[in-house]
């Protein structure tokens, strides 16, 4: 199992595989019980990212927003692709990661552990550990 721990807008590696960058998670109101988690990623070879976890919520999903017939929707999804060497973006309106089932607010400032379990072709999974930093609910904030 390989690990890392990637602080916000900072790039490591896990073994020169997965390079995540611009690591950061929505803050929230109380009582809100969901909010999404962006950053972009990048493997050296082909991978998938196939499940996310945290603490912070009972529930974690990949899910990806696109129109159709001239309406956003948004689902679940199984895997993220990653093909090799190419930047994926997760960002608001797009791919993102949704975390609901809440088990705290989230407050600008606060740092919200998450794990991605990515899978090669070869079905090899590995974990990249992710350190989000929480920007205030109306993103006013500048990109850490």
């Amino acid at each position: 199992m390989i690990g890392a721990l990637v602080l916000s807008l900072a790039a490591f590696s896990v073994h020169a595989e997965v390079i995540i960058k611009d690591a950061w998670i929505r803050a929230t109101v109380p009582q809100q019980m969901a909010t999404g988690a962006f950053f972009k990623i990048q493997s050296s070879i082909d991978m998938r990212v196939v499940s996310v976890q945290t603490s912070a919520a009972g529930v974690a999903e990949i899910h990806e927003m696109k129109m159709e017939n001239n309406v956003m929707k948004m689902r679940a999804i199984e895997h993220l692709d990653l093909a090799a060497g190419k930047m994926v973006e997760l960002k608001p309106g797009g791919y993102h990661l949704m975390l609901m089932d809440l088990t705290n607010q989230i407050k600008a400032g606060d740092i919200i552990p998450l794990t991605l379990v990515v899978e090669g072709k070869d079905k090899k999974r590995e974990s990249v550990e992710i350190k989000l930093k929480a920007r205030s609910f109306n993103g006013a904030e500048n990109k850490m």
